[in-house]
């Protein structure tokens, strides 16, 4: 028996004396020898140090720590390199007059001027310049095509006027705002809208005298001829006192002030 059997023995019969006496000690004792009884041994000597484990895994981020104190001035860096080129500043206010510079030798005289007369003539050459461009405009108009029926040649143009400018633009070249006063010519004029791509133009029709009563730029009433398209004319907001034909040959009554394309009649004597 070991000497830690034994001291649990002898600690058995102090704690349970009447054990002993009822002649069960022996039984115990020997029943301790034959059945094996795991019992804390006593402390072991302090064992060498183990080496050194693995570094663990990194911990979480500890709070902020408290703002330090201000440490003292350093000492002044070199000079840094030069920076790029500032904007313009604003323009300053203007400075003092400066003292009057020597006076400079006379010049040659020069040769008398009328320019009264020079004027005039600069006035003269400006009023026929403008004459030749418009005129120039006129002939481009009419190379880019002029119609012809019996004695008469239909010119359309494409500037746009109001009816008034174009019944002038007519007279000044010697001829009249178109007057369709048969199918004929009414027919002429609407294949020539069409062809120039178009859908209206001012034709020399009006009702400026007399409410009501049209009449065409030479003075003549629409007696036997017209080709007023449904519900036409009909002085929408009683102002409609011109004459426009649309691309299918049809007439409308319109305001004389708005702009359109015209076309212009000339008889063929008329140089």
């Amino acid at each position: 028996m070991n000497s830690g059997l034994f001291l649990f023995v002898i600690l058995v019969g102090l704690l349970f004396p009447s054990l002993l006496r009822s002649g069960e000690s022996q039984a115990i004792a020997d029943e301790s020898c034959s059945v094996q009884i795991l019992v804390p041994g006593l402390k072991g000597e302090t064992g060498k140090q183990g080496d050194k484990g693995l570094p663990g895994r990194p911990g979480r981020v500890g709070p902020a720590g408290g703002k330090g104190s201000i440490g003292e001035e350093g000492q002044k860096g070199a000079m840094g390199r030069h920076g790029k080129i500032g904007p313009v500043g604003l323009k300053g206010a203007k400075g003092d007059t400066g003292d009057p510079g020597p006076k400079g030798t006379d010049g040659e005289p020069g040769s008398p001027c009328e320019c009264g007369q020079l004027r005039k003539v600069i006035g003269e050459m400006d009023i026929l310049v403008t004459q030749l461009t418009n005129e120039l405009n006129f002939i481009k108009n009419a190379v880019a095509g002029v119609r012809e029926v019996g004695n008469k040649l239909y010119l359309l143009v494409k500037e746009e006027k109001r009816y008034m400018d174009a019944q002038a633009y007519c007279r000044d070249r010697g001829g009249l705002l178109s007057m369709p006063k048969d199918e004929i010519i009414n027919s002429l004029i609407a294949s020539y809208i069409n062809q120039e791509g178009l859908t209206r133009v001012f034709i020399g029709i009006d009702d400026l005298d007399k409410e009501g009563q049209f009449f065409f730029t030479d003075g003549s009433p629409l007696l036997t001829f017209n080709k007023w398209r449904n519900s036409e004319p009909n002085n929408a907001y009683d102002e409609e006192d011109c004459a426009e034909m649309v691309s299918s040959g049809g007439w409308n009554d319109v305001a004389c002030h708005i702009t359109m394309y015209f076309v212009c009649e000339f008889d063929k004597d008329v140089p």
